[in-house]
């Protein structure tokens, strides 16, 4: 398959962006398009973080990080926020199992879905504001950075986690499989590509970017660990809320103000 078929059947899957009629789309794809999830985010982060600095000329800093969020949103149809809101309502209560995966597929909001939706997109927010306070160009960059690297954490739950819905009803049946190895492999490349990206804009942020990967590498351990007791692995709701934890794990590390050095 064509990596570019790929990236653009993950662009359709992932987002609201337009793609050239020629693409098509098989549901088979979407099994192989896993690591291009990263890209996209790149891509997504590259147009909110667009408007950020653009914004930041015109009004003020937090004005700026809510047009840019919005803007995200848009692209995105929401898609992520989504599975964050479905995965606090089914895991945020003390039911069982099957009672969580019958949360989840209800499309109402309850509370613990509208608290958790608010909590992270307040926290988001604000560490936003605090790095365009400091540079609007950092904090636009550490939109692309956070946007791709949080889309590399559902496809590495997919290889540590297996499948815990009904696989015949899932919205996105291939996704129900997993990755291969090599799906795995690369998705990590692409996350090594945008790190070394990043320090190559900005050399002086590697304790902060250490600092995020760490945060968000034990995100990513908490959250299988969660998983797997409460469900028995994932759905699509729960890669979605690890998308979005992940974002504000590495944006909470790039804005932490500690004297650490490695």
């Amino acid at each position: 398959m064509p990596p570019l078929r790929l990236f653009f059947t993950a662009l359709q899957f992932l987002t609201r962006l337009p793609i050239p009629s020629w693409v098509g789309f098989e549901p088979a794809w979407l099994a192989r398009c896993a690591p291009y999830f990263v890209p996209v985010g790149a891509l997504v982060g590259a147009l909110s973080g667009a408007v950020l600095w653009a914004a930041c000329w015109l009004w003020s800093p937090a004005i700026a990080v809510g047009l840019a969020m919005a803007a995200g949103v848009y692209i995105t149809g929401g898609f992520h926020e989504d599975g964050l809101a479905d995965t606090c309502d089914g895991l945020g209560g003390a039911v069982t199992r099957e009672k969580a995966l019958a949360i989840m597929k209800d499309s109402r909001l309850g509370s613990y879905g509208a608290l958790g939706l608010v909590l992270v997109l307040g926290l988001k927010a604000a560490t936003l504001v605090s790095l365009a306070q400091q540079d609007p160009a950092l904090a636009a960059l550490a939109l692309v950075w956070s946007q791709a690297l949080s889309r590399a954490l559902p496809v590495v739950l997919m290889a540590m986690l297996p499948y815990a819905g009904d696989v015949e009803h899932a919205k996105a049946k291939p996704l129900a499989g997993g990755v291969t190895r090599g799906d795995l492999a690369l998705t990590l490349a692409f996350a090594a590509l945008a790190c070394v990206g990043l320090l190559t804009w900005r050399p002086e942020l590697a304790p902060e970017l250490g600092r995020a990967l760490l945060a968000a590498g034990a995100l990513l351990l908490w959250m299988r660990g969660w998983l797997a007791r409460r469900l028995g692995g994932y759905t699509g709701d729960t890669l979605g809320a690890s998308q979005q934890l992940g974002e504000l794990a590495l944006l909470l590390g790039l804005a932490a103000e500690l004297p650490l050095g490695f």
